[in-house]
């Protein structure tokens, strides 16, 4: 059924630059304005699966949220077993549930085991229909509604971002032209430091607009997906971080607003806004009080950049334990499930609350309110509808599902309303109920409070250049733009008559300073600054030469790092002298940082070889894990295995193996240099990868000492080092290991 759009919510969302969805549109996780609650009539308050408003359920199943556009359902999901097992976007017809297309990638750089594969949901853009997505591995795609894949980006080997075994992935967000998401990452220069950073990109491009990293060090990797409003005027990002608190950014520039502490832990909790007021859980150590737990309303009017802890509490309730499901707002109401299933009402005025209500045991997916009931699944295999009633909740319906072999089948996603349907996933099958007479209607969302426009002679107040982050090859060109944006981030105009300089590269500009033509032949990192008046900013530019690469770190001076790597810090590699020369070191000094990664190149590098010298030391009865990391695949000599082994691996989390691979006994010794080699190939189809290490210092043998075959390959990826640093504690270093001689020559 078509959307019964006013002219009134048609013109505010075309204001509102389509963020807000409005009919039978549930474009993103909470939907319309992230507040988990829909606007919809006559929804059914009971169902069965043997067919009592049942619609239609097919066998593919999820742990997240499907979003709902314009006639299409969409789901990241696992997909694929044993060598072939991959994660994938599907599309499925809404009304049938037919297949309508689907798109598959592989894992890999994660330890992320295979039954959390899917981890985040699906984010749709109702202006162009797209659909954007993020992977385990950290593969950030956009689409468009028939499944072409318009522009991705590899986070892990761009960006450094760091990934955790629980497989906790955000969700990215589209609002006005930008598509909005977070991580943490640990890549190079200033953003070398490991940190929660919150990212835009060109919905259109995948262009890198801004970054920001409003938090402190971060504490745990998460999953709260942001939020966007419009406060006094000026719209808001707002997102709970892995430091533990809450910030509120300018949307469209990135700049900090605000910060509220929360939590001595990470916040996995989506916060809801209405109006000026913005709710919030947790589930572990307070800040101020040896009680777990708390819920707070935050008044998002503050302003000023600073901390608002004190001065932004509207109120709160302590002991509450709701750290993983996010809470729904509908009409002065707060719909909340804590750690242990239980449903509570709560006045958003002054958080008192109203009733509760006990579901089962376990609460993972978040509730969605809709025509006075709340959907909800609860882990522990259940279903439920509910009435929302004004003085207390009552259960509808709850189903139970099963499994002949006794296996639990989990819900942790939330329900999606769209159409008169309600679509949800449990582990195994994708559901759609209904009314198959639905005679309602899709309602009309209230639109966001109004925002100013800008007006040509606000004076400039920030200056944003474009593109914020790249990789160039030498002799590669780029344009860059300098953006004005008011007080209230709004953008104004282009700076033309902007000053531009280049500070750490070999950049010829052109006669207005902004053409870029990466100039030289080696590797390069740096800025690119641009100056209006007294406003300043910069992108962040890495030069990369193409096949061959040569690297002995001799020309590398003590104290500082390979330029253009990805993933090198002093907090975990050093240039040291070692046996007469330079080499880079990954050293075992700090116990958060035992095992690393650094990749070399762009992520587009395929059909190539890299080899190195690498050599570990023994420290407390271990030696470390030292490898090469070629087109995603990774070869690795372990010091801890009982033989030390040879190994060659890809996606090294799957369970209760991963995906591809093999071990060969190899008893290589501490101090000693060893030639590491490792060539992958497309070869029939099929993914080749082979290995072989050897003393440094004794001929190269001639056959492979390892090699592995995958059906469903890895085209592409960036070459790098990953190495472990066995033995590290709080108090004492353990094992550091060397690398020298690196070379990447293609095939």
């Amino acid at each position: 059924m078509k959307p019964k759009w006013t002219w009134f919510v048609l013109a505010w969302g075309l204001m509102a630059g389509f963020r807000g969805q409005v009919g039978a549109q549930w474009s993103s996780w909470r939907g319309p304005y992230d507040q988990g609650a829909s606007f919809e009539t006559d929804l059914p308050s009971t169902w069965s699966p043997a067919g009592e408003n049942l619609i239609w359920k097919k066998s593919i199943g999820g742990r997240s949220t499907p979003i709902v556009q314009n006639g299409r359902v969409y789901l990241l999901t696992r997909g694929g077993e044993g060598e072939a097992e991959h994660e994938m976007l599907i599309c499925l017809e809404a009304s049938t549930g037919d297949l309508q297309w689907e798109y598959r990638f592989n894992v890999f750089h994660t330890d992320t085991p295979s039954n959390r594969v899917g981890w985040s949901s699906p984010c749709g853009d109702p202006e162009t229909g797209n659909v954007y997505v993020h992977g385990v591995q950290g593969l950030f795609l956009g689409f468009d509604c028939d499944g072409k894949l318009l522009w991705f980006r590899s986070l892990t080997e761009e960006q450094g971002r760091i990934s955790g075994y629980g497989g906790r992935t955000h969700t990215p967000v589209v609002d006005e032209d930008l598509v909005i998401l977070s991580s943490l990452t640990s890549s190079w220069g200033s953003h070398g430091k490991g940190a929660h950073r919150y990212f835009a990109c060109d919905k259109r491009t995948g262009e890198f607009v801004w970054w920001s990293s409003p938090g402190e060090e971060p504490l745990d990797t998460t999953y709260s997906t942001p939020v966007v409003s419009v406060v006094n005027g000026v719209r808001l990002l707002i997102a709970g971080c892995a430091d533990g608190a809450v910030y509120a950014l300018k949307a469209r520039t990135g700049e900090k607003v605000w910060g509220f502490k929360l939590s001595k832990r990470g916040l996995n909790v989506s916060p809801v806004i209405d109006e000026n007021r913005v709710a919030i859980s947790q589930s572990e150590e307070n800040l101020d009080t040896n009680v777990m737990g708390r819920i707070v309303c935050i008044d998002a009017a503050k302003t000023g950049g600073g901390d608002i802890t004190k001065t932004g509490e509207l109120w709160r309730i302590d002991g509450l334990l709701a750290g993983y499901c996010s809470p729904a707002i509908h009409a002065g109401r707060l719909y909340v499930v804590d750690n242990s299933a239980t449903l509570y009402a709560l006045d958003a005025q002054d958080g008192k609350k109203i009733w509760e209500h006990k579901l089962g045991t376990v609460g993972k997916g978040s509730p969605v309110w809709a025509n006075g009931k709340i959907y909800v699944g609860e882990v522990n295999e259940k279903f439920h509808i509910l009435e929302a009633g004004e003085k207390e909740c009552k259960t509808l319906s709850t189903v139970k599902f099963s499994r002949s072999d006794g296996t639990q089948v989990e819900l942790n996603g939330s329900p999606a309303v769209a159409g008169g349907r309600i679509y949800f996933t449990t582990r195994d099958e994708i559901y759609c109920i209904g009314k198959k007479d639905w005679k309602g209607s899709a309602g009309t969302p209230r639109p966001f409070p109004p925002e100013a426009p800008a007006r040509p002679d606000d004076p400039p107040a920030y200056l944003l250049v474009t593109p914020a982050e790249l990789l160039l090859k030498p002799g590669e060109a780029v344009q860059f733009r300098a953006r004005l944006y008011n007080a209230r981030g709004q953008y104004l105009r282009d700076a033309e008559s902007a000053s531009w300089t280049a500070q750490g590269l070999k950049l010829a500009l052109d006669e207005k300073g902004k053409g870029a033509i990466a100039a030289g032949s080696g590797f390069q990192a740096g800025e690119v600054k641009a100056k209006a008046g007294s406003l300043e900013n910069s992108a962040r530019v890495r030069v990369v030469p193409p096949l061959p690469i040569e690297e002995n770190f001799e020309a590398t001076r003590p104290g500082a790092l390979p330029p253009g790597w990805l993933g090198l810090s002093p907090l975990k590699f050093k240039i040291a002298e070692v046996d007469g020369g330079k080499v880079l070191v990954k050293h075992g000094e700090n116990a958060r940082f035992m095992r690393a990664d650094a990749f070399i190149g762009p992520a587009s590098f395929k059909n190539y070889t890299i080899q190195a010298d690498v050599r570990g030391n023994f420290r407390r009865r271990s030696l470390p894990d030292i490898g090469l990391i070629g087109q995603r695949y990774r070869l690795m000599l372990l010091g801890n295995n009982r033989p030390r082994a040879l190994r060659l691996v890809t996606w090294i989390g799957k369970t209760p193996r991963p995906r591809l691979e093999k071990d060969v006994p190899f008893n290589w010794r501490e101090e000693v240099w060893y030639r590491m080699k490792l060539k992958v190939s497309i070869v029939d189809g099929k993914g080749l990868a082979q290995g072989k290490v050897w003393p440094r210092d004794q001929a190269e043998p001639s056959e492979w000492t390892i090699e592995l075959e995958d059906p469903s390959p890895h085209r592409e990826g960036a070459p790098g080092i990953t190495a472990f640093s066995a033995g590290t504690t709080e108090t004492s270093p353990g094992t550091d290991i060397a690398f020298d001689n690196l070379k990447i020559t293609p095939n």
